[in-house]
């Protein structure tokens, strides 16, 4: 690797971290006078802000957490780039997918250890949509028809994200290994396992019967 391409490699991967690692959830919730970490299931991501703030702040953290996502893989490689070539008169590598890849990978990871919260974020659910939107429009497709089917099944978020993630690191091999190569849908497969992982806490309490379903209707008042 040139040092050029190491630069801008690390440079992709400095940004893509911080634009990760922005806890919408924690920020939008904090707006209403809510620590979304003492409330629910603790987790900063869009499901508990819906259920623990409102259903349009929710969407709204979905919607940005998504972003995140398709910014670090589409973003973040160009502003990179430019930012190097601003820096270095011989100019700069033009990104590349792995780069790309990389990038997205890098803001999933500050999702889910953010530096603006002790480490401790969220799922990667949406963001690693986002990446995948960015790389693979058709793996998402595939995963959001069983998302859907899933939880409008079970109307348990938890169980629906698990089957998307699970069936998203089969479907990413005969889509993308023979025009990108192993190591593509590889590291797809891992960003898969990775968002199950980070549903660990969901596993155990639905082995426990204590997983809270999905409801559309607000609880009606005592």
């Amino acid at each position: 690797m040139k040092p050029s391409d190491l630069v801008l490699w690390t440079l992709a991967g400095a940004l893509a971290y911080l634009l990760g690692s922005l806890p919408f959830g924690f920020l939008i919730a904090r707006c209403r006078g809510v620590d979304i970490r003492t409330v629910g299931s603790g987790n900063i991501g869009a499901t508990n802000v819906y259920r623990a703030v409102s259903k349009p702040l929710g969407i709204l953290t979905f919607a940005l957490d998504v972003g995140k996502g398709v910014g670090g893989v589409l973003l973040i490689p160009m502003a990179a780039s430019l930012l190097l070539t601003a820096l270095l008169p011989t100019g700069s590598p033009a990104p590349t997918r792995a780069l790309q890849l990389f990038s997205g990978c890098v803001t999933v990871i500050g999702h889910n250890w953010t530096c603006f919260l002790g480490f401790k974020g969220g799922k990667g659910v949406a963001t690693s949509a986002g990446l995948l939107i960015g790389l693979s429009p058709a793996g998402v497709g595939i995963a959001f028809a069983v998302w859907l089917v899933t939880f409008l099944t079970t109307r348990y978020v938890s169980v629906a994200s698990i089957a998307a993630a699970a069936v998203l690191g089969v479907v990413v091999w005969p889509l993308h290994c023979g025009d990108a190569g192993a190591w593509f849908p590889a590291v797809l497969t891992a960003l898969a396992a990775l968002a199950i992982w980070k549903h660990r806490a969901n596993i155990i309490r639905l082995r426990a019967g204590t997983e809270s379903r999905f409801t559309f209707k607000k609880k009606a008042s005592a």
